[in-house]
C-alpha cells in the first residue's frame, strides 16, 4: 500500500483486509529505510516491539475481536513527547538515554485507540527553534527542498508525515511549532484552543512533570483535512487530573457550507510585511475562496495594535519556555523576560486577558479570519555562529529579515489561546529545488473552543484548492 495514503483510506484498508498492521508497518520501515536518508526525520525506531504489536492486531482482527478506531495504523511520534519504552529526548543532549516508563496522554490516547508507535522524529533543543536540529540527531530537512527547512519544533513529525513515514503525528504548538511545519512541508496541522488536548508528558526540561506550560498545546498533523478531524475528536479531553469533573463539550461548526461563513482576510500588514512569493499564493487563494461563494471582508480587524500584542504575546511564550535551559527558579535573565516576579507576569496575564476580550468582540459577527502563518516560505538552513538564533540570525534570502520576526504572526495569535487549522493552500512560483514550488498554509483562525469551526472552514478550503501533495522525493 502506499503509505502517503491519507489515515483514513489506511483504517479502510486495514479494516477491509486489503492490507495487515504488519504488512503496513513493514512498509512504512522500508520507506523510511530508502528515503529517510536523505530527510533525516525519523531518529529512533523499535521495529521489533512495533512488529510484535502489528502481528497482535493482526490476530485479534483474525479472531474477530474488537479494536480501536485505529488498530494497526503505523505512526512516529514528535521526540518531544515521553513514549513509553522507545529513547524520548526533547531534542536536549541531557535526555539523550532517557527512556519513559509512561506515556504522554496523548501518546496514550493514540495508543488505546490501537495506533502502533514503532519511531520518534525530530526537534530542535527543547522544541524551541523555528528549525529542527540538534548535537545529538543533526538536521532535519525538508522534503521539497533539501537544502531547507521543515519548520520547527514539529519539523521532523512534518516530513514524516508529508514523506508517508508516518499515518500522522502529534505536534506542540507554542509559538507555531506545529502551524509552522504544516505551512512548510505542504500538510494540515490543527493548533487547539489552549486546555483542549492534554499536555501531560511534554518534554521541555530535564524533571518530568504534569504541569501544563503557558500557550503550548498539542495538536493533530496529517494528510487530509477529515483525518485532523478524526484526530482532533480522538485527542480531544479534560487534563487526567481533571476528567473526574470536567467535562469537554465544544460548540459545533458555525457553519458547514463555503458560503455560510463570515470571514475576514488579513494578509499583510506593516507590523510583519509579506514576502511578495507567499503573498501570491494567499491572494491567489482567497480569490478562488470568493469565486467558489466564500464572503470575505478584506478590510476589517480586530480592535487591537498587531504589533504590540505580538511583542506581548512573544513575552509570554518566552517565559513559558524559559525553564527549559535552567531548570532553576534563579535563572539570568536574558533579553529582558527572565527574572520577572510573579507579580508581574500576573499583570501581563490580566493584559493578555484584555487582548483575548478583544479578540472576543471581533468574533461576535466574524466565524474565521484568515493570516499568514509566516511571511516567508521555508527557508535555508540557518545555524547561528554562536548563541540563539532567535536573538542573532537573519533570513538573507529576505531581505536581511531578522529571524525573530518569524514569529510575529504566530504569537498574536496564538498567546490569546485562539484555534487554528492550517491548511496546504498551494506553492511558490517556480521548481521544487531550484528556489521554488515551496508549499504555504494559511492561519484559519477561529474563536476561542470554536475549533470545530476552524476545521470546518479548512474542510471548504480543501474542497476548492485540494490539499496535500506528495513531495517529489516521496514519489522515488
Amino acid at each position: 500500500m502506499d503509505t502517503t495514503a491519507s489515515l483514513l483510506e489506511q483504517i479502510t484498508a486495514l479494516e477491509t483486509g486489503s492490507v495487515g498492521a504488519l504488512e503496513l508497518l513493514d512498509a512504512h520501515l522500508a520507506r523510511i529505510e530508502r528515503l529517510d536518508p536523505q530527510v533525516n526525520a525519523v531518529v529512533t525506531i523499535d521495529a521489533e516491539w512495533a512488529r510484535t504489536e502489528a502481528q497482535a492486531i493482526d490476530d485479534a482482527r483474525a479472531h474477530g475481536n474488537p479494536l480501536g478506531p485505529l488498530a494497526g495504523v503505523p505512526i512516529t511520534i514528535k521526540d518531544a513527547l515521553a513514549t513509553k519504552g522507545i529513547r524520548s529526548t526533547g531534542g536536549a543532549i541531557e535526555l539523550a538515554d532517557f527512556v519513559p516508563e509512561e506515556d504522554a496522554t496523548a501518546v496514550a490516547a493514540v495508543r488505546e485507540a490501537g495506533a502502533v508507535v514503532f519511531g520518534k522524529t525530530n526537534v530542535p533543543r527543547w522544541s524551541g527553534d523555528y528549525q529542527s536540529f540538534n548535537e545529538m540527531f543533526g538536521t532535519t530537512n525538508n522534503p521539497w527542498d533539501l537544502s531547507r527547512t521543515p519548520g520547527g519544533s514539529s519539523g521532523g513529525p512534518a516530513a514524516s508525515v508529508a514523506m508517508g513515514f508516518s499515518a500522522f503525528e502529534i505536534g506542540t504548538d507554542i509559538g507555531g511549532s506545529v502551524r509552522v511545519p504544516s505551512s512548510f512541508c505542504g500538510i494540515y496541522g490543527h493548533k487547539p484552543s489552549f486546555g483542549v488536548i492534554p499536555t501531560y508528558g511534554y518534554l521541555d526540561s530535564v524533571r518530568f512533570h504534569r504541569n501544563q506550560s503557558d500557550v503550548n498545546v498539542f495538536g493533530p498533523m496529517a494528510r487530509s483535512i477529515e483525518d485532523l478531524m478524526l484526530l482532533f475528536d480522538l485527542l480531544a479531553a479534560p487534563n487526567p487530573d481533571d476528567a473526574v469533573g470536567w467535562r469537554l463539550e465544544l460548540p459545533a461548526p458555525r457553519a458547514a457550507r463555503l458560503e455560510d461563513f463570515r470571514v475576514v482576510a488579513w494578509l499583510d500588514d506593516p507590523f510583519c510585511p509579506v514576502d511578495p512569493s507567499v503573498a501570491a499564493v494567499m491572494t491567489a487563494a482567497v480569490g478562488a475562496l470568493e469565486q467558489a461563494g466564500a464572503r470575505i471582508d478584506h478590510d476589517r480587524r480586530p480592535d487591537l495594535d498587531p504589533a504590540s500584542a505580538s511583542v506581548h504575546g512573544a513575552n509570554l511564550i518566552g517565559l513559558a519556555t524559559d525553564i527549559s535551559d535552567s531548570d532553576v527558579l534563579d535563572a539570568p535573565e536574558i533579553d529582558g523576560v527572565r527574572g520577572v516576579t510573579h507579580r508581574q507576569w500576573d499583570v501581563m496575564h490580566r493584559e493578555r486577558g484584555q487582548l483575548r476580550q478583544k479578540w472576543a468582540e471581533f468574533f461576535v459577527d466574524v466565524d474565521i479570519l484568515l493570516c499568514p502563518v509566516t511571511p516567508v516560505p521555508a527557508f535555508g538552513h540557518v545555524h547561528a555562529e554562536q548563541g540563539s538564533n532567535w536573538a542573532h540570525s537573519v533570513l538573507s534570502d529576505y531581505g536581511d529579515m531578522p529571524y525573530r520576526h518569524l514569529l510575529r504572526w504566530n504569537t498574536l495569535i496564538g498567546s490569546a489561546y485562539l484555534p487554528v487549522t492550517t491548511p496546504p493552500i498551494g506553492r511558490t512560483a517556480g521548481e521544487p529545488g531550484a528556489g521554488g514550488g515551496l508549499p504555504v498554509g494559511i492561519q484559519v483562525v477561529a474563536p476561542f473552543l470554536h475549533d470545530r469551526t476552524a476545521l470546518e472552514f479548512a474542510r471548504c478550503i480543501e474542497e476548492v484548492l485540494g490539499g496535500y501533495e506528495a513531495p517529489p522525493l516521496a514519489l522515488g
